[in-house]
């Protein structure tokens, strides 16, 4: 706990986490109009509040006389009521702006991390990307709804009550200002440690939220190996930290508070004793004296709200660093053309790497024709599955190009490359919603039932959707788990058929299937084949045997090309894979 807090260089981080939070206000959309409004609302509070104790002086010293004076007691009344007028409408304002700044907020955040490209996944916690989302953003309105025009009035407030009370008394305000230094030289020390806390606070929850993202959502493989001890001992000790770090907050709060509140009273009590005295001399008055106690509270109090929306403000400098990382990002480039005919795919010499020195693919070279079939066999863990992310422009290869015709896949505008790509995987997820809201996933219009109902049939999906209660409204559960793995694939199948696209992934779309589920899904892939250039990962070669090309693919390398019988002839690993599933030359009899 102590090792996250030592690693932050304090007094330069803060100069950058300033700078970094205002840079993040000026690009949020602020309601301008609402915002002045507020702040004059405050504002008219403010100097209302301190009219107060001089017509409570006038009140006092009334008192003392032979008239009561009900004119200046009906005008304070009605002081303290448009005084709560305002404050309650600018209450509701600041809640506006609040709301307001923080939807624009995550609008832009959800917007970029929809954007970021695949490795950003793969090396983040998803749960730690909804802490930003959520987590960091409320602490943001918190201090603008709650404190920041507070702040604003409160120094005001303070400035105002000063002025006037060295107009009345300049000595007991020399008293008064002496403990501005000293509350000064207690809070920043202070407040440089609560940034650091916050900051490992806000990291901690973080991990701690992705965590339980990664949890909850294999919950299924938690429970099948009874790994609930371990994760309860993991998440356990993630709270413990937490509230590790809220200890050691709460412990600066106690030490805050309690002093502001000691020097206050002490001065209280120095005010008193001095201005008492003043009183019976006949050198102030009574009223005087009941006016500077309330200007005092008038100053406390904002004085000790500065202490926590320093705390506060802390805390949001942390989060903004974080959230300014995900907007400093770069997105996926989606700029290109989209005009391009449709051409063979190939990939010429392209090697690439998840970590350096550790190549995946190296110089991988083929050709595609449109209306094809290649199919890509070879042991696990030699690249097949990354070739098809290569292809989907999920990662950029390290070296060589992929083209289509003579065009780089680059400047082809990304919405459009992908939308010319479908895949259909192995495990094929659907999302949580109904059968048909996953078979028009992503289409920018969406299909009539008619259209959807035909890709349904294409797919061999309409008889047991049509046998569900519910029908194509079914819900089909997270990841679509209420469904058979043969139901799922059929799905994806439908969807593909409706986007209609050029190029098919068909990434081991048969393997985890049943027989029968397999006959149906084999069917419908081959109506989904028809007339586009296909690309097929497969481990059981029955299911490639009439592919136009077979592409070995063996520890990142293509190390033999051709058909099934070409193969069977001329690659020995290939011929060993083959005979191991009873497929030999005298198959092909």
């Amino acid at each position: 706990m102590g090792r996250n807090l030592d690693t932050v260089k304090e007094p330069k981080q803060t100069k950058g986490s300033l700078k970094e939070f205002s840079r993040l206000l000026k690009q949020l959309d602020w309601p301008k109009g609402v915002t002045i409004a507020a702040l004059v609302l405050a504002l008219f509070s403010t100097l209302a509040s301190l009219a107060i104790p001089l017509v409570t002086k006038q009140l006092v010293d009334s008192l003392t006389s032979d008239l009561f004076n009900w004119k200046t007691a009906i005008f304070l009344f009605a002081v303290f009521l448009i005084q709560a007028l305002l404050g309650g409408m600018s209450y509701y304002m600041l809640a506006y702006i609040g709301e307001t700044i923080v939807a624009d907020l995550r609008t832009k955040l959800w917007a970029k991390v929809l954007r970021l490209p695949v490795p950003y996944y793969d090396e983040t916690e998803t749960g730690e990307t909804m802490s930003r989302i959520t987590q960091d953003t409320t602490i943001l309105k918190q201090l603008v709804s709650d404190h920041l025009v507070s702040l604003i009035t409160g120094i005001i407030s303070i400035i105002g009550a000063i002025a006037i009370l060295l107009y009345l008394d300049w000595k007991m305000t020399l008293i008064m200002l002496i403990s501005i230094p000293i509350s000064m030289a207690i809070i920043f020390p202070l407040g440089r440690v609560m940034h650091k806390i916050a900051k490992a606070t806000q990291a901690e929850m973080a991990k701690f939220s992705g965590l339980l993202g990664r949890v909850l959502g294999d919950i299924r493989l938690v429970k099948a190996y009874r790994a609930e001890p371990y994760e309860q001992e993991k998440g356990s000790a993630a709270i413990r930290t937490l509230f590790g770090f809220g200890l050691r907050e709460a412990k600066i709060q106690a030490v805050i508070s309690p002093v502001m509140t000691l020097i206050m009273m002490g001065i209280l009590v120095a005010i008193l004793g001095y201005g008492g005295a003043q009183v019976s001399k006949g050198a102030l008055s009574a009223g005087t004296l009941v006016a500077i106690i309330f200007l005092m509270f008038q100053i406390i109090v904002p004085f000790a709200q500065m202490a926590q929306v320093f705390t506060v403000f802390q805390k949001a400098v942390g989060a903004t660093e974080r959230i300014q990382q995900i907007l400093g990002m770069n997105s996926e480039r989606t700029e290109g053309i989209t005009d391009d005919p449709e051409s063979a795919l190939a990939f010429q010499e392209v090697s690439f790497a998840y970590e350096s020195e550790k190549p995946v693919l190296k110089n991988v070279t083929f050709r595609a024709i449109p209306g094809t079939v290649t199919a890509f066999v070879g042991p696990s863990g030699g690249g097949k599955t990354t070739l098809f992310s290569l292809i989907e422009r999920f990662y950029k290869p390290v070296s060589g190009s992929i083209l289509l015709g003579d065009r780089p896949v680059e400047e082809i505008e990304l919405s459009d490359w992908r939308g010319r790509i479908g895949y259909v995987s192995q495990e094929s997820p659907l999302l949580s919603g109904t059968i048909v809201d996953n078979i028009a996933y992503g289409l920018a219009v969406r299909p009539s039932l008619e259209q959807i109902r035909n890709a349904a049939a294409a797919a061999n999906a309409l008889g047991f959707i049509e046998e569900m209660e519910d029908g194509f409204d079914t819900l089909v559960g997270e990841r679509g788990m209420k469904l058979s793995g043969g139901q799922r694939q059929r799905i994806a199948i439908a969807r593909a058929l409706l986007h209609n696209p050029s190029i098919l992934l068909l990434d081991e779309a048969t393997s985890n299937l049943d027989s029968g589920s397999e006959t149906h899904v084999q069917e419908a892939l081959q109506r989904l084949m028809m007339g586009r250039t296909t690309l097929i990962i497969a481990h059981r070669l029955s299911t490639v045997i009439d592919a136009d090309q077979l592409i070995f693919l063996e520890k990142g390398s293509i190390t033999g090309v051709g058909t099934h019988a070409e193969l069977l002839k001329t690659h020995k690993m290939y011929e060993e894979f083959a005979a191991g599933q009873g497929l030999t030359a005298n198959h092909l009899l």
